[in-house]
Formats: C-alpha cells, structure tokens, sequence
C-alpha cells in the first residue's frame, strides 16, 4: 500500500504560538518567538535562567472523561483532539469504534504529575495520591482519549523520545493502509517545564541561555553561533481517514492535505550523537513509500535543535539526499523544542506550509553556518504557490529517526 493517500481531516494544537491557525500563522510565517526567559529555583542551588516556550492553556478547565485528574500534558491532548475531531466533524455514529484508532507519542508523558508527586513525598512528606500512577503512565493520554471519543481499534502509546509523535502518525497511516482501522486520532503532547525536567536539561548543557533582553533569540538552529534549543510545551492532534473512509462521510472533498509516506529506522550508533548516514537511509525510505523523488519535495521541515552535532548531522543528511535543491526551515526557534510532541506540532507546520503555499523562516537565523551548504529560508517567508509535496523529521536520543512526507492535492 506503498504511495497511498491517509487524508488528514482535522487538525488541532495547543502550541506556544496559539491554539487557532490565525495565531500560530501569524507567528510561523513571520517569525515571531514565543521563547521567553525563566528563572529556575530550586533551594539549596543557584538560580539558573532558562529559555522555555510556555502556552498559555488552563489544563484545570478540560474535562476528564475518567473523571480522574488530568495531567497538564493529557489535558493539552484531550483538547488538541477535541478540535481536530470537531474539525474533521467526527460525531458519534459517524464512525465504527471497532475501526477507530488512537496513536499518540510523548516522551515523559506525565511529567508534570511525576514531578508534584515527588516533590510533595520528599520534600513535604506528603501521602502519595492514589491517582498517581494513573496520571504518570506513558498511556494515560491514550486512555483518556480513547474513553472520550469511544475508540475501540488499537491504542497505543509511542514513547521514542523527540521522534515519539511522529512514529505514532506514520504508524497508524501504516494501521490505516493495512485496513485495520478506518480512522484515527494521532498526535503527540509534552508537558515538561517543571524544575526537575528543566534542570535535567541544563545539566546536559544543551539548553540555550537567554540573551539579555532578547530571550526570543536564545535558539538559533542551523547559525554560526547557535547555543542549543529552548525547551517548550504543547500538543497536536490529528484526524487521519483512508480515502474510502473519508469520501463517504464527503470529508475528503473539505480537505486537500494527505499523508503519502512515512519511514522510521535507527542509527544504531550512539545514545545521543546522530549518525547522518541513519538520516539518509530514513529520509530515503520516506519518499519511496510516497512513491515520489527528492526534486518533488518543496519544503523540508528540519528537526533543527540548535545543538553542534543536532544541526550538522542533519545538515549533512539533508545535502546528501536533496543536495542545495529544497528550501528548509527549522521552527524549534519559535515553539521551542517540544520534545516528544515535537513531531506532531512540525508536522502541523508543514501542513500549515502546504495549506498557505508560504516557506516559513527560520526565525534567528541570519549567517548559517560556513560548513552547512544547504538552502535556508532566511529573514522573512517565501512564497511557493505550486507547493505539492513538504518532509518533517525527527530525529531522537537513541538514534530514532522518523520522516514523514506531507502532501495537497491541486486537484482540491
């Protein structure tokens, strides 16, 4: 079923840059940074300042169809897939539940509950709430948005660090070519910005410090002087329907966007030093699943961490399989680095790419650097009206790579 079409019918995300398309178009498109600074307090420890992209999203407001409390990031997940569904305009009797799906990544999951639980039974001496594990489970979002949407196919939770919603899409278009689901709900969410998670990440020193009085520039994938990402918050979901599934229900003719390939591999090499040789091979194997050449792809969504090694072994795969042909742009700048929901928000970007026939810029991105011989959107948006075809990848710690190639029908 190599080539064939999984059309995408709705779309939904809580990001640092908006909750709507007119919010999260306006910052992608002219490169507005929602990275802000963050002093991080932890007694007995100096003060650090951080970077963070945080959103602005009240997780006490969404209700919980467990009628259980809701982690911050399953309550990102629940209403980003309350808006995709509402999109796609799934209602109920619309779609069998044995035939409907849910595929969702993250790669802390609940970090937030994990967090407060901890803190209060060490630092406090606290009871451990009995809802603990409950809220903490790499699958609690996968649960709560199966028993709200009545989701009675397969329901699986992805856990492969930054590449985790982005193998949970490829993976149900892959159920959904098979036939054994019709539709699903895909996506990914991370809800990190805690202390314990963010003094994780300063340790490993790949955290950007924020410039005084411009923390929006703290990431700057790609640059001669980049210093690592930002860390952010957020979540996207998916509607995703085979073609048949979606022409009787006339969904496909309200949505010209599809997936056409996917392909997921590891470097095998390293714990945390990408191998850009596992890139290609990824990248490759993508576009033969789309059925299409690198000349078709219009527009490359870079992982663009912003990290040395993050940035040049991605440079280098881009080169060795579309040499200086396709533009790129690498939006961790403005989102921040989302992590294991990271896939999902890029590829939202990429649809959005599509959708309005503009390139995005890489906001902060003004000298790339000298060894990376790759066509960078620079300083403001570039138009591209025939766009057809666009790739996001992710690459993880653990030498994951997932790509997925995004594509619009003219015809639409």
């Amino acid at each position: 079923m190599s080539g064939a079409r999984v059309h995408v019918t709705g779309i939904g995300f809580i990001t640092p840059l908006g909750c709507t398309a007119e919010s999260f178009d306006d910052a992608l498109f002219n490169g507005r940074s929602a990275v802000r600074a963050r002093t991080l307090e932890i007694e007995g420890l100096d003060p650090v300042e951080l970077a963070v992209a945080a959103c602005d999203f009240d997780a006490a407001a969404v209700r919980s169809g467990s009628r259980l409390p809701l982690d911050r990031g399953t309550a990102m997940a629940v209403a980003a897939a309350r808006d995709a569904a509402a999109q796609a305009g799934l209602r109920s009797g619309s779609v069998d539940p044995e035939r409907l799906g849910i595929f969702w990544g993250s790669g802390l999951a609940g970090a937030g509950s994990f967090d407060d639980t901890t803190r209060a039974l060490y630092g406090e001496r606290r009871r451990m709430r009995p809802t603990t594990v409950l809220t903490v489970m790499p699958n609690a979002a996968v649960a709560e948005l199966a028993l709200q949407f009545g989701a009675q196919g397969a329901a699986i939770a992805y856990a492969c660090a930054c590449a985790s919603s982005a193998v949970a899409i490829g993976e149900a278009m892959r159920a959904i070519r098979g036939g054994w689901i019709d539709t699903a709900i895909v996506g990914g969410h991370e809800a990190m910005l805690t202390p314990g998670v963010m003094a994780s990440w300063h340790a490993m020193r790949v955290t950007a410090p924020p410039p005084p009085g411009a923390p929006g520039s703290a990431c700057r994938p790609f640059s001669g002087d980049r210093a690592g990402f930002a860390l952010g918050e957020g979540a996207a979901a998916l509607v995703l329907e085979s073609e048949a599934h979606a022409s009787t229900r006339s969904a496909v003719r309200a949505s010209s966007l599809f997936l056409a390939g996917y392909a997921t591999n590891c470097d095998a090499t390293h714990i945390t030093n990408p191998d850009p040789a596992g890139q290609v091979r990824a990248m490759r194997a993508a576009l033969r699943d789309a059925g299409i050449e690198p000349a078709q792809v219009g527009h490359i969504n870079a992982h663009g961490t912003a990290t040395t090694a993050g940035d040049a072994a991605e440079a280098a795969s881009i080169r060795g399989v579309f040499g200086r042909a396709t533009p790129v742009s690498a939006t961790k700048a403005i989102h921040g680095h989302v992590l294991g929901g990271g896939g999902a928000i890029e590829l939202v970007t990429a649809l959005r790419t599509l959708a309005q026939g503009v390139l995005p810029p890489t906001a902060n991105l003004r000298v790339p650097d000298a060894a990376f011989d790759v066509d960078f959107v620079l300083g403001e948006a570039r138009e591209a009206r025939d766009l057809r075809y666009v790739l996001s990848n992710s690459f993880a710690f653990g030498g994951t790579n997932a790509v997925l190639v995004a594509g619009r029908a003219m015809d639409r």
